[in-house]
């Protein structure tokens, strides 16, 4: 765990508040007939035109990811590769990006509606955003992590939908992927932790309107749910502050989902 000092926290978010503008970027393109490619190219400019790093391109896996964008559509739940694939009424798209800017990363996510979408996925955008919500109200100093995680679990639960448990938020600073690891939900497995004042955390959760299952494509990246139905995404970039939580990836007034 690597806490940050105040000059550090202010220097993540501007970090944040340049990735909370490359989402206004693709949020402005979206509507039926865009294709992902397309809305990624732009984000991409935006961020290079601002002397920051597209974070997401160029990491490795089995192949290394080819985007600036994680652009994951219904039954994706994230890292979803931008395509020629356009938009239709109906859909939903969760759109990840992570920057780096003057050495400091900054990582959040958000889904958006394209054109009219029915009452499932409504509800289900609704309740994966109350639980960011819900752990930005209740992040503070000396609070264990595992409290926090159970409440947005038994919220997306309570609401019919399941928590995945496969993918979890991580702390973040001059690395986009820090320690401890950031679970949606009581795990076992992962170590529990007291939140500390300096701590920069991403949470993200991700929710499923079906089974929490879920299987890796072909293309060594995107990653869907087993039974097809939509998920989604919210996220931000988080520090810990002694009065509570600071989102440092809103917009400059405060704006933002899940605030």
């Amino acid at each position: 765990m690597i806490l940050k000092n105040k000059n550090q926290i202010e220097l993540m978010r501007a970090a944040g508040l340049l990735l909370y503008k490359a989402h206004i970027v693709a949020k402005e393109m979206i509507e039926p007939g865009i294709t992902t490619a397309a809305i990624d190219a732009e984000v991409e400019k935006f961020i290079l035109t601002n002397n920051a790093i597209p974070l997401f391109k160029g990491v490795q896996g089995k192949v290394p990811f080819p985007a600036a964008c994680c652009m994951s559509v219904n039954e994706e739940i994230v890292h979803g590769i931008p395509s020629q694939r356009k938009l239709t009424d109906g859909d939903i798209l969760s759109i990840d990006i992570g920057v780096r800017l003057n050495g400091w990363c900054s990582d959040c996510a958000c889904t958006h509606a394209i054109g009219e979408i029915d009452t499932e996925k409504q509800k289900l955008m609704d309740v994966t955003e109350e639980c960011l919500r819900l752990a930005i109200r209740e992040i503070k100093p000396g609070l264990k992590w595992s409290k926090i995680a159970k409440e947005m679990a038994q919220y997306a639960r309570s609401n019919s939908f399941s928590v995945v448990e496969t993918l979890v938020g991580h702390g973040i600073g001059e690395g986009l992927w820090e320690s401890p690891q950031i679970p949606n939900y009581h795990s076992r497995v992962l170590r529990d932790f007291k939140l500390k004042e300096g701590l920069v955390i991403a949470v993200e959760p991700m929710i499923n309107a079906g089974v929490k299952n879920t299987q890796t494509l072909d293309d060594h990246w995107t990653i869907v749910t087993k039974d097809h139905k939509p998920s989604a995404h919210f996220e931000h970039t988080i520090a810990v502050t002694a009065s509570g939580a600071q989102v440092l990836t809103c917009g400059p007034d405060g704006e933002g989902w899940a605030m």
